[in-house]
């Protein structure tokens, strides 16, 4: 399984923020998102392959060891020594069959499991909460920056029948990223056809690495989702650490 970087934070975003956990993330996408803050996984995926036994025993040192001193500033003592939340992200972690021995080994030791993912893959895996960011039509890239990228992109972001599978199967989350006014009506169109959702788990996120220019979205972002009962879901490790790798 290619990995980017393994380390202890808190989760900055969705119904688990502020846990202690220790973050796995992957290396490597099917998509491309033009917005994706994590580029050295999609865009210049970097990393090295990884065992299952290299991973679980890297995080079982990640859980004792000590935290960068940005995260030991912005958190205060906050993080507890020993975290026992397993985040798997990405890129796109259920692009690797990997994922289903390290989540069994996971499970077995104890760790609460989320896996985050696009939604576009299905792989059957041990998961305590799925956290699905399902991309809207705005997450395309243009042919200009996406090239080939752009059309594979488009054709690939909506899997509705693996959307199906994942929410009945596992306990989940809906994230959505929210750019610009009209992905609102793209969302609520996104989920008459899925009229199983329950509210309270469908997060509206605003697109931005920048606390100014998610601000600015969360002004118009957080009434709305209190007008139609959705969770706002604010990217507080941009608040905590700043746009800053390996937090």
């Amino acid at each position: 399984m290619r990995i980017a970087e393994i380390y202890p934070s808190l989760q900055g975003e969705g119904l688990l923020t502020g846990t202690p956990s220790i973050f796995v993330r992957a290396s490597g996408c099917n998509l491309r998102c033009w917005f994706c803050d994590t580029p050295y996984t999609s865009w210049q995926p970097e990393g090295e392959d990884w065992s299952v036994e290299e991973i679980v025993a890297e995080v079982e040192r990640a859980r004792r060891g000590r935290l960068p001193s940005c995260q030991e500033q912005a958190l205060h003592g906050r993080l507890e020594t020993c975290p026992t939340h397993a985040v798997i992200t990405g890129g796109e972690p259920m692009l690797f069959a990997e994922l289903i021995p390290l989540c069994e080994q996971f499970s077995a030791a104890g760790w609460h499991i989320t896996i985050e993912t696009a939604g576009t893959l299905y792989l059957p895996v041990h998961c305590d909460l799925l956290s699905i960011s399902p991309k809207l039509a705005g997450s395309t890239p243009p042919p200009e920056r996406g090239g080939r990228w752009t059309e594979r992109h488009e054709r690939s972001r909506h899997q509705p029948e693996v959307i199906r599978r994942l929410i009945g199967q596992y306990d989940y989350q809906l994230k959505f990223v929210i750019d610009q006014p009209a992905d609102l009506g793209e969302v609520r169109a996104w989920l008459a056809d899925f009229p199983g959702v329950r509210r309270e788990r469908v997060l509206l996120m605003p697109q931005g690495t920048e606390l100014g220019s998610l601000n600015r979205i969360a002004r118009w972002l957080e009434p709305h989702c209190r007008e139609h009962g959705f969770t706002f879901c604010p990217r507080k490790h941009i608040e905590w650490f700043g746009a800053v790798r390996g937090t």
